[in-house]
């Protein structure tokens, strides 16, 4: 199948329907694409080929992506007889016995899973730079990040070795590989796919699990196939009038957006990435929508302070339950230092510290609600700077002293000390996807912008709770006005 790289997953499988492509040949066709790029990637951390080879050849069922070939992330739910490391040496050997639901819908649909991804220790930093798998490359320039946490992913979608890829987002690590690799997005409204069996929220009601694609109908698609409540889920949410593919090409009608530059959980934006949104801005202006500068209702240092109490809380317990999988007590030398520091802080947390983040967080829930009574569609970039160079997140020499230091002194005034350095670091280059996690609004990147250097900068558009359908009728205006599939990498299956 000569253009498999030039196909979305949509397109894949209606050639499967229609018996143009077998399975087996689209599955044989990724797994060389997948060897030919993971060399200059290290994207891939387990590979599932014999596994994937026999179910391609059925029966497969009917589903609405019989026989298209996608990689998983190492991590945002188990796969069944699979190894689950979320890179971390402590999980190595562990094998989970069943598919997390969101997983089994996957494979309910019809897709094969041909590989496991990279990304950074537990899914926490904005970059896939793992200490034990080695770090991920962006493959529009390999010296640059991919992105994070879903980084293996999004480079592997990005260059043409598979059409969709697994992730989750817990604080961006969707739309940040998705902006950082030139890919969509979509962050779904809270509750809308469950975790279900294993968990009924992350990191308290943070995290949502996705997928990262090149067309705006993949990701509709296939939020229809992942979305949907399970038994004994804490959140509900009103289910769509009508699948979310059938919003792809529809009306949104004339929208009021709110153009916001100003990095949110940061000091500064890059002149590229206020220019991405700017352009998006002029873009939707010629579509007929109604655009203006706005201000984000909410305070922003109080939400970066409750944005950590509530990550620093959910990896300490996410550290306790991996201890009672593998049956033996987490010790501080088999996690990088960054992860420790983050579990030193849950376990200095008081109840009252988590309970004044729960409330700063669900203040600013009825602050945005306010925000979307003006407009419908929030609009800003996706992250303040472009794909950082590998490395220039990591842990400066003197950071790494004072946290090796806190391992035997864990002292909480210390620790708010080196936590507030450590956050003003990592929030300056991904400081706006945050806020939609802590909300639980519906958020989306798309690739719109590249720079002078060649690398992609993604623009951000957040809905009201619930309103996954407008964001998807917008975005698909947007790919029709502005097509980006055709834009292809260095790093690319050929």
């Amino acid at each position: 199948m000569q253009d498999f790289i030039d196909c979305d997953a949509t397109e894949l499988a209606r050639r499967v329907r229609t018996g143009e492509v077998s399975p087996a040949e689209l599955v044989d066709r990724a797994i060389d694409a997948i060897e030919a790029v993971n060399p200059k990637l290290n994207a891939v951390v387990h590979r599932m080929y014999d596994k994937a080879r026999a179910r391609a050849r059925g029966p497969l069922g009917d589903g609405p992506f019989a026989g298209v070939p996608m990689a998983v992330k190492d991590f945002d739910g188990f796969v069944k007889d699979e190894p689950y490391t979320a890179s971390t040496r402590f999980l190595d050997g562990f094998v989970p016995d069943h598919d997390a639901t969101a997983i089994a819908r996957l494979r309910e649909a019809g897709l094969i899973f041909l590989a496991k991804t990279n990304l950074s220790e537990l899914a926490i930093l904005g970059t896939t730079e793992s200490e034990w798998r080695g770090p991920a490359h962006n493959p529009w320039n390999p010296a640059h990040t991919p992105g994070g946490s879903s980084g293996g992913s999004a480079a592997l979608v990005a260059a043409r070795a598979v059409p969709v890829a697994h992730g989750g987002d817990g604080g961006g690590s969707l739309r940040i590989p998705a902006s950082a690799c030139g890919l969509v997005g979509l962050k779904a409204t809270r509750g809308r796919i469950p975790l279900a069996p294993d968990h009924g929220e992350g990191w308290g009601g943070y995290v949502q699990w996705g997928v990262l694609t090149r067309s705006v109908r993949d990701t509709a698609a296939l939020l229809d196939v992942m979305a949907g409540p399970a038994p004994g889920d804490p959140y509900g949410v009103a289910p769509p009038a009508r699948p979310y593919a059938e919003e792809v090409g529809a009306d949104p009608g004339t929208l009021r957006v709110g153009l916001v530059t100003r990095s949110i959980f940061g000091r500064e934006t890059a002149p590229d990435c206020r220019q991405a949104a700017e352009r998006a801005a002029a873009l939707l202006r010629e579509l007929g929508h109604e655009v203006e500068e706005a201000t984000l209702p909410v305070d922003r240092d109080r939400l970066a302070l409750a944005y950590l109490v509530q990550v620093g809380v959910g990896v300490a317990a996410e550290i306790e339950e991996m201890g009672r999988w593998v049956g033996r007590r987490p010790t501080a030398d088999m996690f990088e230092m960054g992860t420790w520091f983050l579990r030193q802080v849950g376990m200095s947390m008081t109840a009252l510290d988590l309970q004044q983040a729960r409330d700063a967080v669900q203040e600013a829930g009825r602050q945005m609600a306010e925000f979307h009574q003006r407009y419908d569609l929030f609009l800003g970039p996706t992250l303040a700077h472009p794909p950082v160079r590998l490395g220039q997140l990591a842990l400066k020499p003197a950071e790494r002293v004072g946290l090796a230091a806190l391992r035997t002194m864990p002292l909480k005034p210390a620790i708010r000390q080196v936590l507030a350095r450590l956050a003003a670091n990592n929030f300056e280059y991904t400081p706006n996807t945050e806020l939609f996690n802590q909300t639980g609004q519906p958020a989306i990147s798309l690739p719109l912008h590249w720079s002078d250097a060649g690398l992609p900068i993604g623009v951000q558009l957040a809905a009201a709770m619930g309103r996954e359908d407008l964001l998807i009728r917008v975005a698909s205006q947007l790919e029709q006005a502005a097509p980006w599939i055709g834009r292809k990498p260095p790093v690319c299956a050929a």
